[in-house]
C-alpha cells in the first residue's frame, strides 16, 4: 500500500526555522511529483511548494516564496520542505501530496502540525 509520513513538525518562535520530511513506500519514487500544502481549520487547503521528479522543476506559492525549500531525495524515497523566518500565520497542519500530470490518482500524508508564536 502507499504511505506517505510527514514528520518535523513542532512549536516554534516567531523567526525560527522547521525542517519538514515526508517519506513516501509503496510507489516508484522517483516517478512521482511532490508537493507541500497547509490547511487551516476554517480555511482553504494552500498549496506552498511543489517539485517534479527529479526535484529540478520547482514552485512556490506566495504565502511562504522566498522563506521555504522544497527539495528531494530519490535515493531515501523523501521529499523535505526547509522553512525559516517563520510567522504566526505559518501555524497550519503541513501535509505532503504525491500526483502525476494528466492522471487522476494522488496521495496524502497524514500531516504534521506547525505552530509558531511567542
Amino acid at each position: 500500500q502507499v504511505q506517505l509520513v510527514e514528520s518535523g513538525g513542532g512549536s516554534v518562535q516567531p523567526g525560527g526555522s522547521l525542517n519538514l520530511s515526508c517519506v513516501a513506500s509503496g510507489i516508484t519514487f522517483n516517478q512521482w511529483r511532490f508537493g507541500w500544502y497547509r490547511e487551516v481549520p476554517g480555511k482553504e487547503r494552500e498549496r506552498v511548494a511543489i517539485t517534479d521528479p527529479n526535484g529540478v522543476g520547482k514552485k512556490y506559492g506566495d504565502s511562504m516564496k522566498g522563506r521555504i525549500t522544497i527539495s528531494r531525495d530519490n535515493n531515501r524515497n523523501t521529499v523535505y520542505l526547509a522553512m525559516r523566518s517563520l510567522q504566526p500565520g505559518d501555524t497550519a497542519a503541513y501535509f505532503c501530496r504525491a500526483y502525476q500530470l494528466g492522471v487522476d490518482t494522488d496521495y496524502w500524508g497524514q500531516g504534521t502540525q506547525v505552530t509558531v508564536s511567542s
